[in-house]
């Protein structure tokens, strides 16, 4: 399979083709390390880049992140934002709301969310991920940097893996090539990122429920010790934090080392 090329992909971006400077690589570690590595150059805000295979592809809590050349696409965007590290608060979660509706524009069904930022296919009556975002963030004297990694399938897995995976294939008629998808995602990002760069998480919330695969649904949060708590899940406040109805009252659960699963 041919690399992705930066040049197709600008003229896929129309008028926002001078927000972001893109870059393919056949292989490296994790694109989310080679951009931060690049970021330490001053390298400037909307640099992408996109990886074929990932040797040491990471997501949340440490996991790694299988990447298939001819299955997947992978890529890290480097975004900054003025002010403190405070306003960001659900910032992943507001990238799991433009990543579903740049698939849906795509035209695919069945697109869903589960919080805090997994991105999830509901097909044949079970749920498999979809697509996984990892955000990490840091502040210099240009304000907060927010490197946003994400990892799409496109064809379902072909590796044994421990949880359900689905493909982009699965939700569509035709699966469009890796430029039109990487062009829509990245077209959705910008406006997403510009309204919760002004309005917070606060403006994209409603959003994020009406897309949540558990929304109003008993649910059990696991902590990375064993530990379990159970509730209805209520939806999430301005922060990006889960409500938890339980016979003690509502708790607010931020993602930590924390895992959501349907009770």
């Amino acid at each position: 399979m041919a690399l992705i090329d930066p040049v197709l992909i600008k003229s896929r971006l129309g008028p926002l083709a001078g927000r972001f400077d893109l870059d393919a690589l056949d292989e490296c570690d994790s694109t989310s390390s080679e951009l931060m590595r690049r970021s330490e150059r001053g390298v400037p805000a909307g640099t992408v880049i996109v990886a074929d295979r990932q040797s040491a592809g990471r997501g949340r809590r440490g996991r790694s992140w299988l990447s298939e050349a001819e299955s997947g696409l992978t890529f890290s965007l480097l975004w900054r934002f003025s002010g403190p590290l405070s306003r960001l608060s659900g910032l992943s979660l507001a990238v799991g709301v433009a990543l579903t509706r740049a698939l849906e524009n795509l035209g695919a069904v069945g697109v869903c969310l589960k919080w805090p930022n997994d991105v999830l296919l509901h097909h044949g009556g079970e749920y498999a991920k979809l697509a996984g975002v990892l955000v990490e963030l840091s502040t210099d004297r240009r304000g907060t940097q927010a490197i946003i990694g994400i990892g799409l399938n496109l064809q379902a897995p072909s590796a044994d893996l421990s949880l359900p995976a689905g493909g982009l294939s699965q939700a569509l008629h035709a699966l469009p090539d890796r430029h039109q998808v990487l062009a829509e995602i990245l077209t959705t990002l910008a406006e997403v990122l510009e309204t919760f760069a002004v309005d917070g998480f606060a403006a994209i919330k409603t959003d994020w429920q009406r897309r949540h695969a558990w929304q109003g649904q008993s649910v059990r949060i696991i902590a990375e010790q064993g530990e379990s708590q159970a509730g209805l899940c209520l939806g999430v406040d301005d922060d990006g934090a889960l409500l938890l109805e339980t016979p003690g009252g509502v708790e607010r659960i931020f993602s930590g080392d924390v895992s959501l699963r349907r009770a």
